[in-house]
């Protein structure tokens, strides 16, 4: 019989995936089975082990994946076989998340469990709408509140005459179908009609959306505004402030969420921090190849080769590992030189205490050409050059093909190469057919395809709701195909590149707005 596990209760946070937990991410990696929540920001689930068991539980639109006794039963069970479990649940865990009874039930068991805090919705979306809770000349208190409970039935436990006098700031979570009833219990118990109130759906989302008025004629605007769960309420003196603190949305890439198709690098983190929110579904994973018989070939004769080109860095990386692995020196380098296609990749050699020859100015083949016939001291431009260039399996032959008619010999042992991996793409076609999709981002061919043949060809439908971004014109051409659009596409072929043509993009478009 297997050993106990154990589980952890983990609050996710509001939305914006930076504000889940250090703790809690480290939690999640170690994860071997996951029960999940619907108003979490699917992203963190890429922080999961693939092997890892996922268990939805979450509701929508009242809607119960299951009940919390069936909640209760999975996360026991799961740990009774062993299993790392993490409860991962929007918000925090202890915050009107029934966090408390499921950690109740693991007691009742004897099971081990621990609860990680996540940042709660109750503060977080009136921050992200500017609105803060305490403040010295408006408030010292404030109290949060359900609204969900029948407000109605005789044995509620809310006093609606002390929360009407005796807080600052009251929060009302989950009250947006009973708001015409809470407002009316405040006026009725004492609170001015004239008091400010905010109601914020979607805080820290790129689907924000804030709307301003008083108790006395909130419940109508939401109504008129059509604004529907998820939302939180304010009620109190500090939504006055709204007006001078609203930060988030004024970001200039606020309302934004773009799907990249690989997997995250910092490369994109320009775009969040511009108040962009990405959504992550790599459509390509990079893998060792399936024989080194070429690569191990070549790295045995290192020392013969005027030039080592890497055209990324996950050439690179593959190359240096093998080679160390193959019991090579670094030293036995010396005298060869290296080209490097970006920036990216350079930084990273130079990291490595390895010297970048050359960057080409123009990231394709005739840019490389271009660059090593300058190289060259030979009357037939590459004649006598000999090339190393570890790449991808599926990689274009434009260049060793032109570089051989110019007389250089070159050998191209595949360093590694791209899968598509298993996802699954529910989440993701409802954003595309809701429009939710702002801009969507393929940085090769095969990203576009894997795409396309992981989520069904249904899905260029649905694309046309979005912008498309391509890393370059070969991309540009696979999405085009498909008779879809390109909106997107910088100059120099790089994800840097890439991203700075959305900054301008955006900024443009909505201006234009």
């Amino acid at each position: 019989m297997p050993s106990k596990g154990k589980v952890y209760l983990i609050g996710a946070g509001p939305g914006d995936i930076g504000l889940m937990t250090v703790k809690g991410l480290r939690c999640l990696k170690k994860a071997q089975a996951v029960v999940y929540d619907f108003h979490l920001n699917a992203q963190i689930l890429n922080y999961i082990d693939h092997d890892a068991e996922f268990i939805y539980a979450g509701k929508r639109g009242g809607h119960h994946a299951m009940t919390q006794d069936e909640i209760n039963r999975a996360i026991v069970e799961k740990a009774k076989e062993g299993k790392i479990v993490c409860r991962l649940k929007g918000g925090d865990p202890f915050v009107f998340g029934r966090g408390g009874e499921e950690a109740e039930a693991l007691v009742a068991e004897g099971i081990a469990f621990e609860v990680v805090p996540g940042v709660s919705s109750s503060i977080a979306a009136p921050a992200y709408a500017g609105i803060p809770l305490t403040h010295r000349n408006y408030s010292s208190s404030f109290a949060v509140i359900t609204g969900n409970e029948d407000i109605t039935k005789p044995e509620s436990t809310i006093d609606w005459s002390k929360l009407s006098s005796g807080f600052d700031t009251l929060v009302f979570l989950m009250g947006i179908k009973n708001i015409s009833a809470i407002t009316s219990k405040l006026i009725e118990h004492g609170k001015n009609p004239q008091t400010p109130a905010a109601v914020v759906r979607w805080g820290t989302r790129p689907d924000q959306k804030t709307v301003v008025s008083t108790i006395k004629d909130i419940a109508e605007l939401i109504s008129e505004e059509n604004i529907k769960p998820p939302a939180v309420m304010v009620i109190g003196d500090v939504v006055k402030l709204r007006e001078t603190l609203n930060w988030y949305e004024k970001k200039p890439l606020f309302g934004h969420r773009i799907l990249i198709t690989r997997e995250y690098s910092s490369d994109y983190e320009p775009l969040e921090d511009l108040g962009a929110e990405i959504f992550e579904f790599p459509t390509i994973k990079t893998v060792p190849p399936e024989d080194y018989a070429e690569l191990d070939a070549a790295i045995a004769k290192i020392e013969t080769y005027n030039w080592i080109i890497f055209t990324s860095a996950n050439g690179f990386k593959y190359f240096i590992k093998r080679f160390v692995k193959s019991g090579r020196d670094i030293r036995d380098m010396k005298g060869v030189k290296i080209c490097a296609i970006g920036s990216k990749t350079a930084e990273l050699i130079n990291s490595y205490a390895l010297k970048v020859d050359l960057i080409p100015d123009e990231f394709n083949a005739e840019g490389l050409i271009t660059a090593f016939s300058q190289q060259s001291t030979a009357v037939d431009s590459l004649k006598g050059m000999k090339f190393l260039l570890p790449r991808a399996e599926t990689a274009r032959k434009i260049f060793p093909q032109k570089a051989r008619e110019l007389g250089a010999e070159i050998d191209v042992p595949t360093a590694y190469r791209t899968v598509k991996p298993e996802k699954h793409g529910k989440r993701l076609i409802r954003f595309l057919k809701e429009g939710r999709i702002s801009i969507a981002t393929f940085t090769s061919a095969a990203t576009f395809n894997n795409f396309t043949d992981m989520l069904g060809q249904d899905v260029v439908e649905f694309l046309k709701h979005s912008a498309i971004a391509v890393i370059g014109p070969v991309t540009a051409k696979a999405v085009e195909k498909s008779g879809l659009k390109v909106s997107i596409m910088p100059e120099t072929a790089t994800i840097n590149a890439m991203v700075e043509k959305i900054i301008a993009w955006a900024s443009q478009d909505k201006s234009a707005s």
